[in-house]
């Protein structure tokens, strides 16, 4: 388990992962051509975050906007996230969405519900 750090283009997100520090941020506007390999590093690195002996994890998700693709993927990264939950440690999970954005905020309404994970739901002004 590595720290990933992604600086963001205009198709690819930030992305920040701290095993150390129990942190993942990924935040921007994310339509990779290769979505699948732009993630996989995530995946990977969150399967052995849920074997290891670190506990408390926090997950930031603030998205301009992501297309249909790379929304698999992020079901994928969230279905890690409740493996972390269930394997016993803590897990917080913030969704930020632009105000007057409803169709990014229902996004992360739906990831929680499909795989019954509580999200804070925050409003910001704008990127």
């Amino acid at each position: 388990m590595e720290k990933i750090f992604i600086e963001p283009t205009r198709v690819t997100p930030l992305v920040n992962f701290d095993p150390d520090e129990g942190l993942l941020e990924i935040k921007g506007r994310s339509s990779p051509e290769n979505y699948i390999l732009f993630y996989q590093k995530i995946i990977d690195n969150l399967d052995e975050y849920i074997q290891s002996d670190l506990t408390d994890f926090k997950a930031n998700f603030s998205f301009e906007y992501f297309n249909t693709s790379s929304s698999k993927c992020l079901f994928d990264v969230f279905k890690r996230l409740s493996r972390i939950e269930e394997s016993g440690k803590g897990l917080t999970i913030n969704w930020y969405y632009e105000e007057d954005d409803e169709d990014m905020m229902e996004a992360g309404e739906d990831y929680a519900d499909l795989l019954d994970l509580e999200f804070n739901f925050l409003e910001i002004e704008e990127f």
